[in-house]
């Protein structure tokens, strides 16, 4: 169970770090954002877990197909907001697309034979 709880508060102390740091300056929280912290750690646990590399392999494989996708959240938010959208009705929409995106990628992957 302290597992758990060390999991939870490592993976914690770094959504809450970056975000303080993005108050600052949000070069320094984008640059900390994108760094794939959720999918290293992902890694970390799944392996320390498991001890299985085709897990993680399988793991990091999907990961990469999917950030591809996940971009269009990135790509439609700021528009949106520059329009003087409602912030929350931005971010619904713009998750709403990275679904979308989702399941357009995971269809296109999977006439391609590319499991996930």
């Amino acid at each position: 169970m302290s597992y758990y709880l060390i999991k939870i508060a490592v993976t914690t102390l770094l959504v809450v770090a970056i975000s303080e740091i993005a108050k600052r300056s949000s070069l320094i929280g984008a640059i900390l954002a994108s760094v794939p912290l959720v999918s290293v750690l992902a890694m970390i646990w799944l392996y320390i877990d498991t001890k299985d590399v085709e897990k993680v392999t399988a793991l990091a494989s999907s990961v990469f197909w999917l950030v591809l996708p996940s971009l269009a959240l990135f790509l439609v938010l700021p528009p949106l907001l520059k329009m003087g959208l409602n912030f929350y009705l931005s971010l619904g929409v713009s998750v709403a697309v990275t679904v979308v995106c989702y399941f357009v990628m995971v269809s296109v992957l999977n006439q391609y034979d590319v499991k996930l």
